[in-house]
């Protein structure tokens, strides 16, 4: 018997609901549904999958295996079947941090404008390339360079980096800081997908420590609470305002250059478009 889709959902509903019951609920199909969807799982793979007792319902060393690889093509699933519903009106735009910040609105107002019936859609996904590599987004706002040779990069502005300190901070009663301000502080830096790297420092004049943090989210709530300061892109300060935390350029640190990227051979319809109109945003010439 061939592996089914609605084997490996039955097997995934079994576990996260504790039971025959709850899966099949979970499923909209009847408890009977659920019992033989992982027979039928049992029978393709050769070997029982869950450990049923009267008290106790748990994987078997084979489901444990396999258990992780059902999640996974259950997503891919999903996702191929989002692409195929997604209609060609919507570009999907994909960033880790935050989409073209100040300009966001402004390029989805003046897209919609130009391009009648069609639409920006951002999205966020803190991956190293915002969405593209895991079929989220058709074109990915990127602040990080990126190597990977599968993927087109487009050169389409530069924007000056931000300070994030706590409101109770003696930094926050500063109209502007330098990177010196930062020597002898704990720097959050998100290392998969930020913009701060200790090379904005000489070696012997830099923050005394880092804390690593995975995302805008937790960087924030870190910031907040007083245990670090941050260096981001102006595009954070515009995009993620928050209680607790103020904002000041950094006289001194580089700019942060702005990209967009795509698959290198599926490029989007209208790629050359939004090149233009996010290059006329932000200043920089026209490609």
């Amino acid at each position: 018997m061939d592996l089914e889709l609605r084997h490996l959902r039955a097997l995934v509903a079994v576990v996260d609901e504790g039971s025959f019951t709850e899966a099949g609920v979970a499923l909209a199909i009847s408890q009977a549904s659920v019992s033989r969807a992982i027979s039928a799982l049992e029978r393709a793979v050769g070997a029982p999958v869950l450990r049923r007792t009267t008290r106790d319902l748990s994987l078997t060393a084979t489901g444990a295996r396999i258990i992780g690889h059902a999640r996974r093509v259950l997503e891919e699933a999903a996702a191929i079947t989002r692409v195929a519903a997604e209609t060609p009106s919507e570009l999907r735009v994909g960033y880790a941090w935050a989409a073209l910040g100040r300009h966001t609105i402004t390029a989805q107002q003046l897209w919609a404008a130009s391009h009648p019936g069609s639409e920006l859609r951002f999205v966020q996904s803190s991956t190293p390339t915002a969405g593209l590599a895991e079929g989220v987004a058709e074109v990915a706002v990127l602040r990080r360079p990126l190597t990977d040779e599968r993927f087109t990069t487009v050169l389409v502005g530069v924007e000056p980096r931000y300070a994030a300190v706590a409101s109770a901070d003696p930094l926050a009663r500063r109209r502007s800081l330098t990177l010196n301000d930062f020597i002898g502080r704990t720097v959050a830096v998100d290392p998969l997908t930020g913009t701060t790297t200790p090379d904005l420092w000489p070696a012997d004049a830099g923050p005394a420590a880092t804390r690593t943090v995975h995302g805008i989210e937790d960087w924030l709530t870190l910031i907040a609470a007083g245990q670090a300061i941050g260096l981001s892109p102006e595009a954070t300060a515009r995009q993620h305002p928050r209680p607790g935390i103020v904002y000041r350029p950094v006289r001194d640190a580089q700019p942060v250059a702005v990209w967009l990227a795509w698959w290198r051979d599926s490029a989007p319809a209208r790629s050359a478009a939004l090149v233009q109109l996010i290059c006329h945003l932000y200043g920089a010439p026209a490609k």
